[in-house]
């Protein structure tokens, strides 16, 4: 693990010797993602050093040196701070992961907009004395329960960006899907492209963006005539799960808009378990979100299992 340490508004990272083939830019711009716009204001403000001086950004950098950079100045927040009872799932310096309900928007889509995870985010922040921008790394649908993360950190949020692209941020979903299904397991792998007929839905298109959808099922429920499955993305298309379960006509219980039933009051979707390496010391992370619902939609299930 990369030893680290926060001292006020700047974090300290000792260099590993796996980074000893990159100079600083490198290090920046390919290994951690960091656009070019903030890697130039990092250098304008003076806000990175190498043991205590400004550094030669085209040097390789030394096993054992002390990296600093000011990543904690306070930030005008860019949604509306605003109260909501918000399950934190972890937080550290850099990271926020929230347990989102349904019927709440992951981030706000107009300008003073509330009643969304990232108002509460930012409140959460407020609260704690943090004023920064809130930055979400990936999003769940409106009605799509459980863990979403968030950078507290413009560097921070560049790193998981790259490792989101890079399938290192590992997302697991549990749903009922209506039916009994045949396969076990499987790889529901069709382009997902909009509905040209309705505004807000997607459909499996061949001129869509490519979209992989990983399943197991975990039990069949004759009874109910339902399947429970845990799904995992290796992409991250709007409605990608729910399209390419009704694609196989086997559409979530609760998903009227993709030909579900209206047994529950929204798909039968969570957010189950989020797993990525920290973004600066690479310690694994592994959160499991607990249900929301009441009354319950995911019966006799212990979503710590997974």
């Amino acid at each position: 693990m990369i030893q680290t340490n926060r001292k006020g508004e700047w974090y300290e990272i000792v260099l590993p010797s796996s980074w000893k083939d990159y100079a600083l830019e490198e290090l920046l711009r390919n290994v951690w993602g960091a656009p070019r716009k903030l890697i130039h204001q990092l250098r304008m403000d003076k806000a990175i050093y190498i043991n205590g001086k400004l550094p030669d950004w085209t040097v390789r950098l030394t096993p054992g040196a002390k990296l600093q950079l000011k990543l904690f100045e306070e930030e005008e927040f860019d949604v509306v701070p605003e109260f909501y009872d918000i399950g934190v799932l972890f937080e550290d310096d850099h990271l926020l992961i929230l347990n989102k309900p349904a019927g709440m928007p992951v981030h706000p889509n107009t300008a003073g907009q509330k009643n969304t995870l990232a108002n509460a985010a930012a409140f959460h922040l407020q609260v704690n004395g943090e004023y920064r921008k809130v930055r979400h790394i990936h999003r769940l649908d409106q009605d799509t329960t459980g863990a979403v993360l968030f950078a507290k950190t413009a560097i921070a949020g560049a790193i998981l960006d790259k490792m989101l692209e890079d399938r290192m941020i590992k997302r697991t979903y549990i749903a009922l899907a209506e039916g009994i299904l045949k396969n076990k397991k499987g790889i529901l792998d069709k382009p997902i492209g909009r509905d040209r007929h309705h505004a807000t839905r997607r459909r499996v298109s061949s001129t869509g963006q490519k979209a992989v959808t990983r399943f197991m099922v975990i039990k069949s429920m004759k009874s109910d005539n339902l399947t429970l499955v845990q799904c995992s993305l290796e992409t991250g298309r709007t409605h990608q799960i729910r399209v390419h379960f009704s694609d196989i006509g086997h559409p979530l219980a609760g998903d009227v808009l993709y030909g579900g039933s209206s047994r529950f009051n929204r798909q039968a979707l969570h957010a189950l378990k989020l797993e990525l390496p920290h973004p600066f010391t690479r310690e694994k992370i592994v959160c499991h979100a607990p249900f929301l619902d009441n009354p319950p939609i995911f019966r006799d299930i212990d979503p710590f299992t997974f």
